[in-house]
């Protein structure tokens, strides 16, 4: 917001734009009066046409600053040798248009010269009886053709502090305008003026400027502390609530309730939505942590207590009675080894980032009918399954045998899968025909290490395992009520 401060200087580099427009404006005015001086010189010189013939082609203005080369300032006028090379007739008409001259210079503020068709000047100050005819310009003009430039101006009055950062400083517009009728030149218009110099105007009124930028000051310097308020207060806010977040004073980030933009609204919204997700993260850990220790626990100490019974009294002890101590170690052995492998698999699924990949379902149980088969499990597929998901092949064998080795533990013998569309998304029904699952129990099967059969060797983490793959893929899984059995419900988006 300071930075708005420094375009009415910065601009200043801009106004070398505006003074090409000025030069050119200048150059007109003096192509405007050329004309009517050209009018007036062929009207005197002929006196017996009233009305004179040719053909002009209008004149536009030809210099631009940034092209055009500045010249040193007018040579001086060149005294003639010879009198006789004056035109008589030119002189007396260029001694009728003196009081015309200086009237209108007075208005104009133009250096305005007559010269005959030799070049020399035959109306004008104090140069008349001068040769011009050395002069660029001139000798373009001499031949009939239309000639402006630009020379350097030597000024007697100081210049504006300024003044380094204008080109149109320190020049002077010069026109040589041809006199011509009937395809004979008689003579030249020679005019020059200073163009309009921007820079000077402003340090004339630099009073006035100061007091707008003063006023400039104070405006912006307003308008960066509301916005620096309403910028800084949601902020300082935000920040706040984090470092409560970090001594442990609050759990989680609430959205600022007045945020101010649109902006600060999405950091605010985002910063709460990552801290609840983190703060569901921590308490899924902490929970599951929890769990995993008592779980543990259980059979560690079952062999523990098994191990110092065996170390005190294995002597004594009949052969029925130590071997059936030491199945029950074996037993705690694998339901440990079965721990393992099921938080190994969660752990993995947890930690599952999806990616692009799809599969065709068809193929996928395909390849499972055969081994479930085995197991006196039996699949029974719909036409509708031949259908590309969203999901890796992995991703989803792992969700379908966990699914089909459940159905054998609840002593199911066959299942039924189908298909069906939902807007973009593509639902999976798996239905069974085992035990099924108590309405008590339905709200808990999701829940880490939750389990009917753990004296049979169930960790309750099968369900867990499916629903966080699922989850990686954007997908979700819920049970559906029924009478027979266990009925499933996999959403996915389509592939």
């Amino acid at each position: 917001m300071l930075s708005i401060l420094l375009l009415p200087l910065g601009s200043l580099y801009f106004f070398r734009f505006y003074e090409n427009e000025l030069v050119q404006k200048t150059e007109l005015e003096l192509i405007t009066q050329s004309a009517a001086f050209a009018a007036v010189y062929r009207q005197l010189i002929n006196k017996n046409h009233t009305l004179l013939s040719g053909h002009y082609t209008p004149i536009k203005p030809e210099l631009d600053l940034s092209k055009q080369q500045t010249l040193p300032p007018r040579p001086d006028g060149i005294v003639l040798d010879s009198p006789a090379s004056e035109n008589l007739v030119a002189k007396q008409a260029g001694q009728k248009m003196q009081t015309i001259l200086r009237n209108t210079q007075q208005f104009t503020l133009a250096g305005i010269r007559i010269l005959d068709e030799n070049g020399i000047v035959i109306a004008g100050r104090e140069e008349i009886g001068l040769s011009f005819a050395h002069i660029e310009e001139v000798q373009a003009a001499l031949k009939g053709k239309y000639r402006s430039v630009l020379r350097q101006r030597i000024s007697d009055q100081a210049q504006p502090p300024l003044a380094s950062l204008s080109r149109g400083t320190g020049i002077r517009v010069f026109t040589a305008f041809p006199i011509i009728d009937q395809g004979r030149v008689y003579g030249v218009v020679y005019l020059s003026r200073t163009p309009q110099n921007i820079l000077k105007h402003l340090d004339g009124i630099k009073g006035r400027v100061f007091f707008i930028a003063l006023l400039l000051l104070g405006v912006t310097s307003l308008i960066v502390l509301f916005i620096s308020s309403r910028l800084s207060r949601p902020i300082r806010e935000l920040i706040d609530q984090t470092k409560k977040v970090t001594r442990g004073e609050v759990e989680t980030i609430n959205a600022i309730q007045q945020p101010g933009t649109y902006e600060l609204a999405e950091l605010s919204n985002s910063f709460a939505e990552m801290s609840q997700i983190v703060h569901e993260r921590t308490q899924y850990i902490e929970q599951f942590a929890a769990h995993v220790s008592h779980e543990f626990k259980t059979p560690l100490t079952s062999i523990q207590g098994t191990l110092e019974l065996l170390q005190d009294h294995l002597d004594e002890m009949p052969v029925e009675q130590r071997q059936r101590f030491l199945d029950n170690l074996q037993q705690d052995t694998k339901r440990l080894e079965n721990l393992v492998t099921r938080l190994l698999q969660q752990a993995r699924a947890d930690a599952l980032q999806a990616s692009t990949e799809t599969c065709n379902i068809l193929q996928v149980l395909n390849q499972l009918q055969a081994i479930y088969k085995a197991k006196q499990l039996k699949l029974i597929l719909d036409d509708s399954l031949d259908e590309n998901i969203s999901v890796s092949v992995e991703a989803l064998t792992l969700v379908f045998a966990n699914l089909f080795d459940n159905s054998l533990q609840h002593k199911a013998n066959k299942v039924l899968i189908k298909l069906s569309h939902s807007d973009e998304q593509l639902q999976l029904s798996i239905h069974d025909n085992g035990t099924g699952i108590s309405p008590a129990n339905r709200s808990r099967i999701f829940t880490p290490f939750f389990t009917t059969r753990r004296d049979t060797g169930g960790t309750g983490l099968g369900l867990g395992i499916i629903e966080s793959t699922l989850k990686a893929w954007r997908g979700t899984i819920h049970a559906e009520p029924t009478d027979i059995g266990a009925h499933f419900i996999i959403t996915l988006n389509s592939g």
